[in-house]
């Protein structure tokens, strides 16, 4: 464990409390706190206290400096992955998590679906945390003997520093599409943000670029060795591919040779997802046998694509929130559906207002019947939020539900025969946040399991959590 904080409910006797200045907060106002639980000494850019301190001009960099000189030589002897991009990074983290495990490699997780050493041990505040935090996980997977870390690095992460100086051996960028808008204010700031990743590869490491991507050039930086994988071209180039309800069969080349890949996961997005988790597994020297092999029984993270099977319908949770995520989904469902696609979902409050009315024009113009319902509204009103969403829509094939849970049960009761329900938006989350920050429990697949039981019916779950 790293002896030093930067949040003043973390601090034990003898920890060093480093007073940051952030945007909505001041940790100087928080110095008497952490004296009062045990610091051993300040860092602050002004006052006087009572046990040892120093004033610093910046105290970022000094935390910064702090932690690249005391624990850098451990980081330095793990394997430590970064994966940045709009969607995908949750799922390709996970995959890769999921199969060093399978290796029987000891390999930490750390993301928006929480910390995970084998199982998981916490959720996490932020998909990237505070620094300090993200160091503390880190150490601590390394004193437990785990030689592998997979990060996702989260542009608010990255613009914050949270990552800085972490010693990435390897950096993905899975894509870049619209969203953080209300933080990053252009495209442009958001992709450079995204960019600092790839500005601290160690020496001997590689950059992985998805070749699809119209943004890629920011990411194919000349001082980095680059890899790229891709449907249109890349050093991974993906040839073919076929798709069911139960899975997916791909052939992709590299270096000339055809490789073809079966995997218990659909959907072409999750294609690009596996196919970064084959690059970095042969990049960390597994050969594509025993890569094909562990594969066939890879698991998504909960919440993404996580099936329920009710009656002869399926009923599917994932996490997408943002246009190019919810248009992957429904794609992917339509491809492999014979029956009707209904779909469950809401906007997020205080986010990105520009996105709810494409996401609803979307959904609308794709699924037969669409229940749009609350999110996590935070202090924004229900109502706005849903006036925003309906903006400009034409059709007329929705209802508007604005308790979840009723909604999912509308959704559920849509269902006759090889029709698909989705529920998007929240997918491992278990709470609704409400106003002031209050949090609700409620989890969407929980809300779906207990009605079905409830209702004294058979389901198979098909993907585990």
């Amino acid at each position: 464990m790293i002896n030093i904080k930067t949040d003043s409910r973390k601090v034990s006797p003898g920890d060093i409390f480093v007073a940051l200045r952030g945007i909505v907060g001041d940790g100087h106002d928080f110095i008497p706190m952490a004296i009062k639980n045990g610091a051993s000494k300040i860092i602050a850019e002004e006052g006087s206290y009572d046990v040892p301190y120093e004033i610093v001009p910046d105290t970022r960099e000094y935390l910064n400096n702090y932690l690249l000189n005391n624990y850098n030589k451990y980081l330095e002897q793990m394997h430590i992955i970064g994966l940045t991009g709009t969607n995908g990074k949750t799922t390709a983290a996970y995959l890769i998590y999921d199969a060093l495990k399978k290796f029987d490699k000891k390999c930490c997780y750390i993301g928006t679906i929480g910390f995970y050493m084998d199982e998981k041990v916490c959720n996490l505040p932020n998909t990237t945390p505070e620094v300090t935090e993200v160091y503390d996980m880190l150490i601590k997977a390394y004193d437990e003997g785990y030689r592998y870390a997979i990060v996702e690095a989260s542009s608010e992460g990255l613009l914050h520093r949270r990552l800085e100086n972490i010693p990435f051996e390897y950096a993905v960028f899975t894509n870049l599409t619209q969203d953080h808008l209300n933080i990053h204010k252009t495209m442009e700031n958001y992709a450079k943000c995204k960019q600092k990743l790839f500005n601290q590869i160690r020496p001997g490491g590689k950059a992985i670029v998805n070749f699809d991507d119209p943004n890629k050039d920011k990411f194919l930086l000349d001082y980095n060795v680059n890899v790229t994988y891709g449907f249109t071209g890349g050093d991974y180039k993906i040839t073919d591919y076929q798709m069911s309800i139960l899975g997916s069969n791909f052939t992709f080349i590299n270096d000339g040779v055809k490789q073809n890949i079966k995997v218990p996961l659909i959907g072409k997005y999750n294609i690009y997802n596996v196919l970064v988790t084959i690059i970095v597994l042969r990049e960390l020297g597994f050969n594509y046998g025993d890569i094909s092999d562990v594969l066939l029984y890879i698991q998504s993270p909960p919440g993404r694509m996580d099936m329920v099977e009710y009656k002869n319908n399926r009923i599917i949770i994932d996490y997408a929130h943002t246009p190019d995520a919810i248009q992957n989904v429904i794609s992917t469902v339509k491809e492999v559906c014979d029956g009707h696609v209904y779909t469950v979902f809401g906007c997020t409050g205080d986010r990105d207002r520009t996105k709810r009315p494409i996401m609803t024009k979307l959904v609308t113009e794709a699924c037969d019947h669409v229940i749009i319902t609350s999110d996590d509204v935070h202090n924004e009103d229900p109502n706005q939020i849903v006036s925003d969403m309906l903006e400009g829509i034409v059709k007329d094939n929705y209802e508007i539900e604005l308790d979840r849970k009723k909604a999912i049960i509308k959704g559920i009761k849509l269902l006759t025969t090889n029709d698909v329900l989705l529920i998007l938006g929240k997918g491992h989350e278990e709470v609704m946040i409400v106003k002031d920050n209050k949090r609700i429990p409620f989890n969407d697949k929980k809300t779906v399991l207990e009605y079905l039981e409830s209702n004294k019916v058979i389901r198979i779950e098909k993907i585990d959590d």
